[in-house]
């Protein structure tokens, strides 16, 4: 199928007087990552809960695998699935018993309700814990299980809300790679996330929420891209070098002690060749060169916390 896996038009839900989201429009390809990054409040989790059939939108329209989520809210049940931001096992159970209670109510039926959960707990790392009390987990084996109860009936379409939040790193790491590991088998992942590494590291394509709509979208080194302080940083072998370059290159600050010249730039190919270029054709020769793009800090502090229409902050 070349249809997108979620296909959202001009999105909008209000809380009383707040409006939460105001034509939000975003299209996720199948089989890849997407992120929504934005600040506290920004409705991020309030996107996941319309896509995912918990809450109604006021206005606008939403397709999951082609199926309308206000239509068709049961063929979009049967396509996704959601891990929130904590934890939804029953502390009274065991892993096994948490997984085998999932496959019951998802009608996996007894014998495919067994070879699944055993699949899950292989591919979880949860073997050795699977009928230990939830009490004996750590956060990142409650979350591992929380996420492998979500994939019992093997969704094609994921969302993923705030996934690894209150893990140590190398839990957040384990998360990581199966992530990686679904989006390399076929399954689609909206991700929300406080961790901008995390996104860097796992997202496709970043979309940042803001004042109740997207105000940028793009892949990781796009976005990038759209923060000031990019720029290009030349070393050179004397002091006349480095006078000759400042004087050619109007408004690139100086470090006489390092004898290095920072050239404001976005660091593209194309920018890199010019700068080169120039100094080249004054015959200025340079000893080394580094390129220091913004991360998506950058990007989002550049993007976000603006006032919105109402005047609240987002």
């Amino acid at each position: 199928m070349t249809s997108p896996a979620i296909d959202v038009t001009e999105l909008r839900k209000v809380y009383k007087d707040k409006v939460v989201l105001n034509g939000v429009n975003l299209t996720v390809a199948r089989g890849t990552v997407t992120a929504l990054l934005g600040p506290n409040g920004a409705g991020k989790t309030t996107t996941i809960h319309i896509l995912s059939t918990l809450i109604r939108a006021e206005s606008g329209e939403a397709f999951i695998n082609g199926c309308d989520v206000s239509r068709d809210p049961d063929g979009v049940r049967a396509a996704i699935g959601l891990t929130g931001q904590f934890s939804a096992v029953d502390g009274l159970l065991s892993g096994e018993e948490n997984l085998l209670l999932m496959a019951r109510l998802r009608h996996l039926g007894a014998k495919r309700s067994r070879t699944r959960v055993a699949e899950l707990l292989e591919q979880f790392d949860l073997v050795d814990a699977a009928r230990k009390p939830l009490a004996t987990y750590s956060g990142g084996m409650r979350r591992r299980l929380d996420l492998a109860m979500t994939l019992v009936a093997t969704p094609s379409v994921l969302f993923l809300d705030e996934p690894t939040s209150g893990l140590d790193p190398r839990s957040r790491h384990t998360m990581w790679d199966i992530v990686r590991g679904l989006v390399a088998n076929g399954t689609t992942v909206l991700l929300t996330t406080q961790h901008l590494d995390e996104a860097d590291e796992l997202a496709d394509r970043i979309a940042v929420l803001d004042g109740g709509r997207i105000v940028a979208e793009g892949t990781p080194d796009e976005l990038k891209r759209l923060a000031p302080g990019g720029h290009v940083r030349l070393r050179f072998a004397d002091a006349p070098a480095l006078n000759a370059a400042s004087e050619l290159l109007l408004g690139s600050s100086r470090d006489d002690a390092a004898l290095e010249l920072a050239v404001q730039s976005d660091g593209s190919v194309g920018a890199l060749r010019t700068l080169l270029a120039r100094l080249d054709d004054a015959r200025i020769d340079v000893d080394d060169l580094s390129i220091h793009t913004p991360d998506l800090d950058d990007v989002f502090f550049a993007l976000t916390g603006r006032t919105d229409s109402q005047g609240t902050a987002s």
